[in-house]
């Protein structure tokens, strides 16, 4: 009896206790709660499974220590909330990428005739790089290596409304170099030989620019940012702005438009803007500009943003003498101009392992790049001498490009030391003069027409100097390459010439090149003679060859700029 007895109390006892616990511990806030409903359910386990002659001594225990057991209770749930907090911060700084569409009318390597090409190929894998999300779309010409075709992946297609057209759009994509590309095709308008120059360029672009926008769709990519570049891709501001601005998907995508080269506008006649661009009566003032279709003035009215490839080519055109005609509506909209200048692939213009050069060297082998000057004279049959300079040109053959000033002292020039080759292709009388100058100045002088990227590399990589007079240029990327390879430039100070090559200091061993400000044969055979001269001064030339190798023309300083565009959109 006195055992049923104490063992009677003894439970009335626990369970009394069991209840001044639970208050005492009773958590402020539900994470607590749970928890304390956790830890006590192995308790209440252990307890029921006990043998009856432990429970006292278990009873006892408890009594002893009620007091301790609720603080340690407590210790136990106060870090629990903490737990959970790094993973809420993690996950709240992940950031979001800017999303590009890069609309351009070539691109390396797929197709390629200038500048823009090398850009298109370079400027989105850089921004990608920086941990955007580019994107480039391209017309399918049949001149893209059919390599590149066969491993291109159907997308769809859509139909194109072009004024009173109904044209059809397939659309293909290519992944190269961590980018993706889309090509758009429409046999009727790339099926043809050649890029530009066709009768109905305006009718092939237009479609081109307005089938960018519906392919969006298909790909089901909507940007942040369409950047489109040249007069080829200029309509896509203006059929986003007339057209797309009423659908959700577009209402917030921005634009950027970027002149490589102002002299091209694509300028048509007035009658264009409703039988092919199809615009609403109250917008042709967007592409209507000297009596004529504009399309280069339409996306300076309808981007958000305005960019030329060099910030000196961007105050040059605000005037008469370089905008072609643009000067009025640029110096109106110059509130959305800018300039940054192109980089260059420099892993892929690398003299330490370009294929194209007789020997691979960098500024620690330089005495190698003597090698490379020896075996191009070789090649074309010209004696070698290592006092003599050898100056370099590979350039489009056009009054653009300075060739006026060249012609004008080339006779003055040859009766110097030094020795010139040339290689290029474009306009007639150029290509005729510079033939019968060769036949002259038989082993000083050698005129290559034709363009070839294996012969342009071996002339930057054996070449002393590398003349370039030209009358303007948007970027220029000739003297960055020439640079590259340890070859000094002579430039006209004009656009990215300005803004890259800075003149030689002998006094102080600074600067990367030789510099002449006004479009003038004499100031150009100047800056040729005093270049000449520093060759022959080893200390000054081997400085000067140092400050041009380790000069920075990567994508990487370029691209940043631009996304610091696209974000202030």
């Amino acid at each position: 009896m006195e055992t049923e007895k104490k063992t009677t109390t003894n439970a009335k006892a626990t369970k009394k206790e069991n209840v001044e616990v639970k208050v005492e511990s009773k958590p402020k806030t539900t994470a607590k709660k749970t928890e304390t409903k956790a830890n006590s359910t192995p308790a209440a386990k252990k307890s029921a499974s006990a043998p009856k002659t432990e429970k006292t001594a278990v009873v006892k225990e408890n009594k002893a220590a009620e007091v301790k057991a609720a603080p340690k209770k407590e210790e136990v749930i106060k870090p629990a909330p903490k737990k959970t907090e790094p993973k809420v911060k993690a996950v709240a700084e992940e950031p979001k990428k800017k999303k590009i569409l890069f609309l351009a009318g070539e691109s390396a390597p797929f197709i390629r005739t200038g500048g823009l090409g090398d850009v298109a190929g370079a400027l989105p894998a850089t921004l990608n790089a920086l941990g955007a999300d580019a994107r480039v779309i391209l017309p399918l010409y049949m001149e893209i290596p059919q390599d590149f075709k066969n491993a291109m992946r159907y997308i769809g297609s859509v139909y194109v409304t072009l004024a009173w057209r109904y044209q059809y759009c397939g659309l293909f994509s290519y992944n190269y170099n961590g980018v993706t590309y889309y090509f758009v095709d429409n046999e009727y308008y790339f099926k043809r030989n050649g890029v530009y120059g066709h009768y109905d360029d305006a009718e092939r672009f237009a479609f081109f620019s307005k089938a960018c926008l519906e392919a969006l769709r298909l790909i089901d990519f909507y940007p942040d940012v369409i950047h489109a570049n040249d007069w080829h891709t200029a309509l896509a501001p203006v059929f986003l702005d007339c057209f797309y601005r009423g659908i959700p998907e577009y209402q917030n995508i921005k634009t950027v438009f970027t002149i490589h080269n102002i002299e091209f506008q694509g300028k048509y006649g007035e009658d264009l803007i409703t039988d092919i661009l199809g615009l609403p009566e109250d917008k042709h003032s967007l592409v209507k500009y000297a009596k004529c279709t504009n399309f280069m003035k339409g996306a300076i009215e309808a981007s958000n943003s305005v960019t030329t490839v060099s910030p000196s080519y961007a105050n040059e055109i605000m005037d008469r003498y370089y905008s072609y005609g643009l000067d009025n509506i640029l110096r109106q909209r110059g509130y959305k101009l800018s300039g940054i200048v192109n980089g260059i692939d420099v892993d892929l213009y690398n003299p330490a392992t370009d294929k194209a050069l007789f020997k691979n060297f960098d500024f620690t082998t330089i005495e190698d790049k003597q090698i490379n000057k020896q075996e191009l004279l070789k090649m074309f049959d010209m004696n070698f001498n290592s006092n003599t300079p050898l100056i370099g040109m590979v350039t489009r053959l056009t009054e653009q490009k300075g060739l006026d000033l060249l012609l004008a002292r080339i006779d003055q020039l040859m009766q110097s030391d030094l020795q010139i080759i040339i290689l290029g292709k474009g306009d007639w009388k150029y290509e005729s003069k510079l033939q019968e100058l060769q036949n002259r100045y038989y082993g000083k002088l050698k005129v290559i027409i034709n363009f070839s990227t294996d012969i342009a590399n071996k002339i930057y990589a054996g070449s002393d100097m590398f003349l370039m007079p030209s009358k303007f240029e948007p970027c220029g990327l000739s003297q960055m390459i020439a640079m590259r390879y340890g070859t000094i430039p002579i430039v006209r100070r004009t656009g990215g010439l300005n803004d890259t090559v800075i003149g030689f200091n002998p006094a102080e061993l600074t600067g990367n090149g030789f510099t002449f400000y006004s479009f003038n044969a004499d100031d150009m055979c100047d800056a040729i003679y005093r270049a000449v001269g520093t060759y022959h001064n080893k200390r000054e030339w081997i400085s000067l060859i140092a400050n041009a190798m380790s000069a920075d023309f990567s994508w990487k300083a370029s691209a940043s700029k631009y996304l610091e565009l696209y974000d202030r959109l």
